[in-house]
C-alpha cells in the first residue's frame, strides 16, 4: 500500500508578490498580463476569487468583475527560486517525487522513516517548514494513491491538509462528483448524466464491459477510478541538483564541540548517499545547514570536488559562528552539476504577458 502526499502551494505567484509586498496581502491582486493586450490571469489570490477571479481568465473580464483587482506583472525568477527550495525540502524526506508544476507535486513517503512512517506528519511538518522558511502556505493531501491524494489537496485549502485512509477510500469516493475524475470534462459530465451518473457512487452500478461499451477507454477509467483504484507510481522525472543528509536533535546541541563531533556520522552518511547517485553527476560544493534554538536558519558553502570531513568541520565553524548559540538541526550537503543537463528539460506552461501560452524549459535545481 503506498503512502502519497500531494503538495499545492496556495495561490503560488501570488503568496510569492504578498510575501515580498505584504502590503498587499488585504487587497485583490492577480499576477498576470495586462488586459490591453489580451492578457489572461495566471492566478490570483483569495481576497480577488471573492469576486469569481480565477485563473485562465482574461484579464479584461477579471478587471470587470473586480474593478479594483490589482494585476502584477510576472516575476519566473522569485517564484523559481521558491520553487526550488520547496523541491530541497520535499528531498528531504524522500527521493521519489514527482513535480507537477512549479508550485506543486507528489512524494511517495512510502518507504519514508520520517515519523515512524507516517505520512499525516511529514506532510504535517513540511507544510510548516515552507511556511515558516520560504514564507507561503501549501495544502496537502495524503491517500493511498495519486488520484486520491490530488483530489484531496483541494479538501481543506487554503492552508490546511486532509487523509484519505486506505479504510476510508469506499466511503469517499461514493459520494465523490464525476467531475473530479481526471478527464471528465464538461461534455464527459453532460454524456454521463444523461444516463443519470453524477457521482461515482452511481458509476459503480455498471461494470466495466458497460462503461467501456459507452465511453470507450474512458469507460476502463471511470470504473476504476470511481473505486478509488489508481495504480500509477510516482514518476520521478527530475534529475536533482543537491543531496543532503541532516538531524534535528531531542537536545539542543550547546556548543561547537557539540556540533563538529556530529559532523562525521552526518558525512559518512553523505558518503554513502553519494554511492547510489548516478555517475553522470558531479560534486561542484559542499555546504553544511544550521538551526539554531531561535529557529533561524543558515546555511554556508564552498566549492569542492568531493565529501571531505575536514572541509564539513571547517564550514560548520563558519556556519556557527554566524549566531553562536545552540543548535536545533545540523545538516551536511553537496551540490552538483548535472552532466546529462542538455537532456533535463520540464515543460511548464504559463501565461506569457501577452495572454499565450508558452512552454519554458527548467532550470530547477534541488
Amino acid at each position: 500500500m503506498r503512502k502519497i502526499i500531494h503538495l499545492d502551494a496556495d495561490c503560488f505567484f501570488a503568496a510569492i508578490e504578498m510575501r515580498d509586498d505584504p502590503s498587499l496581502v488585504n487587497l485583490p491582486i492577480a499576477v498576470g498580463g495586462r488586459s490591453e493586450r489580451r492578457g489572461v490571469i495566471s492566478t490570483c489570490n483569495y481576497v480577488a476569487r471573492r469576486f469569481g477571479v480565477h485563473s485562465a481568465m482574461p484579464t479584461s473580464h477579471a478587471k470587470r468583475l473586480c474593478p479594483d483587482l490589482l494585476v502584477l506583472p510576472h516575476r519566473m525568477d522569485a517564484y523559481r527560486e521558491a520553487s526550488l527550495q520547496m523541491r530541497s525540502i520535499f528531498y528531504e524526506y524522500t527521493d521519489l517525487i514527482e513535480p507537477l508544476s512549479l508550485d506543486e507535486a507528489f512524494l511517495d513517503v512510502s518507504d519514508s522513516e520520517f515519523h515512524n512512517g507516517s505520512a499525516t506528519l511529514i506532510a504535517q511538518e513540511i507544510r510548516a517548514r515552507i511556511q515558516k522558511e520560504i514564507g507561503i502556505t501549501v495544502s496537502a493531501g495524503i491517500a493511498p494513491n495519486k488520484f486520491l491524494a490530488k483530489i484531496a489537496s483541494d479538501w481543506n485549502k487554503p492552508n490546511g491538509q486532509f487523509v484519505i485512509p486506505p479504510a476510508k477510500v469506499a466511503a469517499f469516493v461514493a459520494n465523490l462528483p464525476v467531475k473530479k475524475i481526471y478527464g471528465v470534462g464538461k461534455a464527459m459530465a453532460a454524456k454521463l448524466a444523461e444516463s443519470s451518473i453524477f457521482t461515482c457512487g452511481d458509476l459503480h452500478k455498471f461494470s466495466v464491459f458497460e462503461l467501456t461499451q459507452r465511453f470507450g477507454q474512458m469507460g476502463t477509467r471511470l470504473y476504476h477510478l470511481s473505486r478509488g483504484v489508481d495504480d500509477r507510481p510516482v514518476t520521478v522525472d527530475r534529475r536533482r541538483k543537491s543531496l543532503s543528509v541532516e538531524n534535528t536533535f531531542a537536545n539542543d546541541l550547546p556548543g561547537l564541540a557539540h556540533c563538529l563531533n556530529e559532523i562525521p556520522a552526518l558525512s559518512q552518511q553523505l558518503a554513502i548517499r553519494l554511492r547510489r547517485v548516478d555517475d553522470d553527476y558531479q560534486v561542484v560544493k559542499l555546504f553544511v545547514k544550521i538551526k539554531f534554538s531561535d529557529f533561524s536558519i543558515t546555511t554556508i558553502e564552498r566549492s569542492a570536488s568531493a565529501v571531505a570531513l575536514s572541509e564539513l568541520q571547517s564550514l560548520c565553524s563558519d556556519a556557527y559562528e554566524r549566531k553562536n548559540m545552540p543548535v536545533r538541526l545540523l545538516g551536511v550537503g553537496v551540490r552538483f552539476i548535472d552532466l546529462r543537463v542538455d537532456n533535463n528539460f520540464l515543460q511548464l506552461e504559463l501565461f506569457s504577458g501577452a495572454g499565450n501560452v508558452v512552454s519554458l524549459p527548467s532550470n530547477t535545481t534541488h
